[in-house]
């Protein structure tokens, strides 16, 4: 092994969603004067995407690079949802350490031990920075020892055992060696970082090594292609030659090459062994590729990612308001934009639906599949979704599906309402802690039986109950479940909805429209209180006469209609349905429109 690249330092920062990374890094940009001072002060620097603004979580991973003491310390910043996994176990593969962060209140949370899993895998030694210590109700002095603990539970060893702790306050910007020491800012931070955090090992003079690991878009440069060079030196304008899947190789030139720096993009001249670089101007590079030397085209080997467990159809939409609001429509249209959705995003898995016109989408989770629906919607592409469904998988001959450890901390008095719900969807209980008026409960539930449950859940808990969720494995097939328990209210003629005909039909359902809405033969418009669907006229005025009666002229008072949202509808429909996406609008209908051909059918 060659003597490793003293002032490098490659850094992977990973921990259960809402830990505070992101914040965290925020604090590094600014103890290291990457943050400009031109650029106005803000939150979440590292969350570009305004979908990643409004959920407050990380959805796709970043990189940024900071100068500390003559040492540049590049820092990926990872999601914390189990649904964006995918995008973990890639960036771990071009850094030499790992930054734990875990919460000095919730400690080691689902996915805590999923990150950790896959950065032992890699031989990396993790760094722990117990975060928010600065609030009132922190217990920062027992974190180390269930970090410990799920350390050794995982198999680590003796190295990957002792690890260095800083307790720190990434909202303040500040941290310390020791839980009761002194914070005024990040230096322990990165002193530690220094100290633990390996140098890179490869050989600026050996043959050049560069592995594709993410992809990502520029509006003034194209596609970029984000990776680090392993060994050897990346010059732009070199030829240099791509090793592809199966070892099928292709000459290329690289024109433009880009380096992170603190916010910024740098263009570079050159990006040698240990650092990570930024290619632009190549279209035919996938994730895992490599990238070699001409006259040493060797192949690093390629990502392994672990596989999808859940699925749905995306078709063309076929509704009478199809083409109203969107731009993006046909099939060809749809299929590139999944299609490239699949390159940049390797836990996306796209194929061939049952008819030209739909498509077969899978990912790790609904949340991840709703975050890319929302993100078509945006870019003005209209579609019909279907009903989700795992991916079954047999093993040993027996039939077996996803299961999930979920872990959720509920107000006491919600506890028997949590645990009574989630039996019904087959989970079953394996951990309960009472925690000061709060009860953390820890369940393993088969991935089905947690579609659409969120939304309960915060109603059961009143809104103050948090819930965390990680895919535990494939285990044999739980049994039916129970479906929604209300048929669909739907509509028998097309037109605009009255309030005179919703006011005689709310009374039996939850309605999704109010008044004055155009809608369609075969749209639902609301949820019967009965288990079977009724065919329903909402668009019948009322009849004028001249004839006065008492009470006759009342005004007919409409309650609010229900919110659709993507996750709510996806697990709401039933496999005669369809979510209906465009840009403007959210509608439910069914997938035979015709109330006469359905009763065909039926």
């Amino acid at each position: 092994m060659s003597d490793p690249n003293p002032d490098i330092r490659s850094v992977a920062i990973i921990a259960h969603v809402d830990h505070g990374k992101t914040t965290l890094i925020d604090g590094l940009l600014r103890q290291t004067g990457a943050w400009q001072s031109q650029r106005p002060l803000e939150t979440r620097a590292m969350d570009h995407d305004d979908l990643e603004r409004e959920r407050g979580i990380t959805i796709r991973s970043k990189n940024t690079a900071v100068e500390y003491q003559g040492t540049r310390i590049f820092l990926v910043d990872t999601p914390g949802h189990a649904d964006f996994g995918g995008e973990v176990e890639r960036v771990l593969g071009m850094v030499d350490a790992c930054l734990l962060l875990v919460d000095a209140v919730e400690g080691v949370m689902p996915q805590t031990r999923f990150v950790v899993e896959k950065a032992l895998a890699q031989g990396l030694r993790p760094m722990l920075v117990v975060n928010k210590v600065d609030r009132p109700e922190q217990r920062a002095s027992e974190i180390p020892d269930e970090v410990f603990d799920l350390l050794v539970e995982l198999g680590a060893n003796d190295e990957q055992l002792d690890f260095p702790v800083v307790y720190a306050s990434g909202k303040q910007g500040a941290a310390s060696a020791e839980l009761e020491g002194e914070r005024t800012d990040l230096r322990p931070l990165l002193d530690m970082l220094l100290a633990h955090a390996p140098a890179p090992h490869g050989d600026p003079e050996a043959p050049l090594q560069f592995q594709a690991v993410t992809l990502d878009y520029d509006e003034y440069v194209g596609r970029l292609v984000i990776g680090r060079v392993h060994r050897g030196v990346l010059r732009r304008g070199s030829p240099v030659v791509r090793v592809g899947r199966g070892g099928k190789s292709e000459t290329l030139r690289v024109t433009k090459l880009f380096g992170p720096r603190g916010l910024e993009r740098v263009e570079l001249d050159a990006v040698r062994a240990g650092e990570l670089a930024l290619l632009a101007g190549v279209d035919v590079i996938e994730v895992g590729d490599t990238i070699c030397d001409p006259g040493t085209p060797e192949g690093l080997p390629r990502i392994p990612i672990d596989p999808p467990t859940v699925q749905v159809h995306i078709s063309v939409n076929s509704s009478p308001f199809a083409g109203q609001e969107g731009k993006f429509l046909t099939s060809r249209q749809i299929r590139d934009r999944l299609e490239r959705e699949a390159l940049v995003n390797v836990s996306i898995d796209l194929r061939d639906g049952p008819s030209p016109e739909s498509f077969e989408v899978a990912g790790r989770g609904e949340l991840q599949l709703a975050v890319l629906i929302e993100t078509m919607r945006r870019e003005g592409y209209e579609f019909g979704v279907s009903r989700p469904q795992i991916i079954p998988r047999e093993v040993d001959g027996v039939a077996c599906e996803p299961f999930e450890e979920v872990c959720v901390e509920v107000p006491e008095a919600a506890a028997g309402t949590v645990m009574e719900k989630l039996s019904l969807r087959k989970a079953r209980l394996t951990h309960m802690e009472p925690r000061s008026g709060r009860t953390r409960l820890e369940f393993v539930a088969p991935s089905r039986g947690l579609f659409g449950y969120r939304t309960e859940f915060l109603g059961d808990t009143r809104g103050e109950g948090v819930m965390y969720r990680r895919v535990r494995g494939y285990e044999p097939v739980a049994g039916a479940l129970q479906r929604r328990a209300g048929g669909a209210i739907v509509v028998s003629e097309a037109g605009k909805t009255t309030a005179h005909a919703i006011f005689g039909i709310q009374e039996r359902a939850a309605m999704f429209i109010g008044a004055g809405v155009p809608v369609y033969e075969g749209q639902v418009v609301g949820e019967h209180s009965r288990g079977n669907d009724l065919n329903v006229n909402v668009c019948r005025a009322k009849k004028l006469t001249n004839i006065r009666a008492a009470g006759k002229d009342d005004a007919a008072i409409l309650t609010p209609p229900r919110q659709v949202t993507i996750e709510w509808a996806l697990v709401w429909i039933e496999d005669d349905e369809l979510l209906e996406v465009t840009p403007c609008s959210l509608r439910l209908r069914k997938r035979v429109l015709a109330s006469n051909m359905r009763k065909r059918k039926s």
